[in-house]
């Protein structure tokens, strides 16, 4: 390796204390055929959003939202649905039981629900998907890598084998009379264990579970915690890929998590070597750096000139849903959906983007193919924006992005306040106004009054007059409406959904989208500040409470955006 003009020096960090992948597992050397495959296809997509995201979530999704976005994933396209833990909450038990009662799961939509091999969870999880109509598959997991069996578990490789069959044959004999009911097996951490002992513990769950290719058995493999680099996982997917006892009746799936920031090249390169079924979750929502990102994946198979077989045609409204279920903001900078992806800073990337523009054009005119048909070749921009539901605004108007974090910083260091991206751009338009009227600079005073103005003046027609929280999971709420206070209680409910409920019965629905805490000023002097973002007929709008508790503050938000919703 050339060294020269290299002047990097030893870190401080303990880099000594880590072992690499080849001195902790046995890599097969497979002879890699996958390096010169292709992907022409889509694999099996199953979203684990609302079983895995949903554990690594701070506040799991309560059954409202876990049913919109089960609802979101029904209407992208999605064929395949890993719905819940159900031995492990109620709340998951429940939305199962909720799919057996309903017809909320079309007929074509398989549901995927997840165990332990333990006999009485097994037992329960298969109680939860009595009565369902569709296809189900029981996916049942164990550790397998020699840390997890003997630090986690305490047992050696013949005991844990033994375990794992004991549950492969409770799973059958609690669920094998089922009609349509297949069997899923992970071995988790199968990154990490020996490649010979994992290729033994799944032949034999595929002999007990007596996989054929009408009923085939899915082994699912995970990184679940990635340590090496992708090529190594592709190395241990292909080695399965070839030596599994019964591989024309096995579905091979994989279920890489993103710990080095490699999640999805772990995925596209398994693919290539042999996967036909990813699991993972919409923006890459998951424990510690999350599980892989299946919009990513899809959408890198879309601007391969591959249909993903999932619609984002939508993305911005995805995301919303996405945002709103998993009450986590969708970085700037994320592939594709991020606010920002289609947007350059640089004066040189603005040129490129505005004659990319002009030449796609006249290509169009010259050829008489419609532009949103036209093969795509506009530089800086990976695909067109307008696939994903987007219009040109952004790239357009590139030069204004740097007016609008301008404002941000003033408000930032000025008043301490922190405004989400889209509210930035939403406050950008009437500051804009502002100057344009006035042809002078705006200072940061000037820019705090008119965020005043805009966000945080109070309804003249309703007003919270006070609300109580008891101990057992009431909330009572007092309106003033027209001069007149009305006394509302609500069970089950927080003190925001609760208020919500309240207004919805005098007419003032707020259809919230999301809640951004910020606040004025720091120290002893701060304020909290609640950013409100909800949806209107004419789109998504923004209003503000402040106040010295973040939950009063909040409060007053959501009756601010009632009195705004009326104009709209």
């Amino acid at each position: 390796m050339n060294t020269v003009g290299n002047r990097q020096r030893a870190s401080r960090m303990p880099s000594y204390r880590y072992r690499d992948v080849y001195q902790r597992v046995d890599v097969p050397n497979t002879g890699r055929a996958w390096p010169g495959n292709r992907i022409t296809q889509a694999p099996l997509w199953v979203p684990v959003d609302l079983r895995d995201g949903n554990q690594a979530l701070a506040e799991p999704m309560d059954p409202a939202r876990k049913r919109r976005f089960f609802e979101l994933m029904i209407s992208m396209g999605y064929k395949e649905i890993e719905v819940g833990y159900p031995s492990a909450s109620q709340t998951d038990y429940d939305f199962v039981r909720l799919l057996a009662d309903t017809e909320l799961a079309p007929e074509d939509v398989t549901i995927v629900v997840f165990t332990p091999a333990r006999r009485d969870l097994i037992e329960r999880t298969v109680e939860s998907v009595r009565g369902i109509r569709n296809d189900v598959v029981i996916h049942l997991y164990t550790a397998t890598a020699p840390t997890w069996r003997t630090v986690v578990l305490g047992h050696d490789q013949a005991s844990l084998k033994e375990l794992i069959l004991d549950g492969a044959r409770d799973v059958l004999r609690a669920a094998g009379d089922l009609p349509d009911i297949r069997f899923e097996f992970s071995p988790e951490v199968f990154n990490l264990t020996e490649p010979d002992y994992v290729l033994e513990v799944c032949d034999a769950v595929t002999e007990t579970w007596q996989a054929s290719p009408d009923r085939p058995v899915i082994l699912n493999l995970p990184a679940t915690v990635e340590i090496a680099t992708p090529n190594v996982y592709a190395d241990q997917i292909e080695y399965m890929h070839r030596n599994l006892a019964r591989r024309d009746s096995v579905i091979l799936s994989v279920h890489p998590h993103n710990d080095r920031g490699t999640g999805v090249a772990c995925a596209e390169l398994a693919v290539l070597a042999g996967a036909e079924r990813v699991e993972g979750c919409i923006f890459g929502n998951g424990e510690r750096t999350g599980n892989v990102d299946l919009a990513t994946l899809a959408l890198n198979l879309h601007a391969q000139g591959v249909d993903p077989m999932i619609d984002f045609s939508d993305i911005d409204e995805i995301r919303r849903t996405v945002e709103y279920c998993n009450r986590i903001e969708v970085h700037a900078r994320h592939p594709y959906v991020g606010d920002l992806v289609h947007t350059a800073f640089s004066g040189t990337h603005q040129d490129a983007i505005k004659k990319g523009f002009a030449e796609h054009h006249a290509r169009a005119a010259e050829t008489g193919v419609p532009a949103h048909e036209l093969d795509w070749r506009v530089p800086y921009l990976p695909i067109d924006p307008a696939d994903l539901g987007r219009d040109y605004a952004a790239v357009i108007r590139v030069n204004s992005q740097s007016g609008k974090g301008g404002i941000a910083y003033l408000l930032e260091n000025e008043y301490g306040i922190t405004l989400p991206r889209r509210l930035q751009i939403d406050f950008a338009r009437r500051v804009q106004d502002h100057a344009d009227g006035s042809g002078h600079e705006v200072t940061a005073t000037e820019l705090w009054q008119l965020f005043e103005a805009a966000y945080l003046q109070p309804n003249p027609a309703i007003a919270l007059s006070r609300f109580e929280n008891s101990a057992d999971e009431h909330t009572s709420i007092t309106l003033r409406v027209d001069g007149i206070e009305h006394t509302s209680t609500h069970t089950g409910t927080g003190p925001v959904e609760a208020l919500t409920a309240a207004l919805g019965e005098h007419g003032r629905k707020v259809d919230i989208v999301a809640l951004h805490q910020t606040s004025i000023g720091s120290g002893n002097d701060s304020e909290a500040l609640t950013l409100l973002e909800y949806r209107t007929d004419s789109g998504t709008q923004w209003t503000a409470g402040r106040d010295r508790s973040v939950l009063a503050a909040s409060l007053t938000a959501v009756v601010n955006a009632a009195h705004c919703a009326d104009r709209y």
